[in-house]
């Protein structure tokens, strides 16, 4: 590969990190061609960016956005694909159900709301993890349980009230 083509793809995986919150770096090596077709579509239809790039140029484009990634640096091994998403749980649980049985695409490492996980004995935690929708729609349904119970009350108080009226006013 030419350095001029190399300087191509480190800017256009720079430009994708600044696009996607997450991602998660995977090993699909042993995948062969249909399978492998097979999750590139699903990653689509989940909004999922698959992409399959050298290590090295992963690293120069990651030391290019200022920050520190090298708690990756373990993962930067052997074949790897990068799935990048805005959705923290979206590649996780992807991974998890497409593996199943064969135990490939592995997880090798994610860098999921600012945080590392390295190694595949964390995809049942990233799976877990809720997305910031999820965490709105709970604080919105904590929020609203009170109101609900205290309207509830009222209003079976009240009929329980003018019930007991009812039946006095009836004696």
């Amino acid at each position: 590969m030419r350095k001029e083509d190399k300087t191509t793809v480190i800017k256009q995986i720079t430009a994708t990190l600044g696009d996607y919150t997450n991602f998660y770096l995977a090993d699909i090596a042993t995948l062969n061609a249909a399978k492998t077709s097979n999750l590139r579509r699903e990653c689509y239809k989940q909004e999922i960016k698959l992409v399959v790039v050298k290590n090295t140029l992963f690293k120069k484009a990651l030391e290019q956005t200022g920050e520190d990634y090298s708690a990756l640096d373990p993962a930067l091994k052997g074949n790897t694909a990068i799935l990048f998403s805005n959705n923290a749980n979206s590649p996780a649980k992807l991974i998890k159900t497409f593996a199943k049985g064969t135990d490939i695409p592995k997880l090798k490492a994610a860098y999921v709301q600012e945080s590392f996980y390295v190694g595949a004995e964390n995809l049942d935690l990233l799976v877990s993890i809720k997305s910031k929708n999820e965490l709105i729609g709970d604080v919105i349904a904590l929020l609203q349980s009170p109101a609900k119970n205290v309207i509830s009350a009222l209003q079976s108080g009240g009929q329980t009230i003018h019930g007991v009226l009812k039946t006095l006013s009836e004696r």
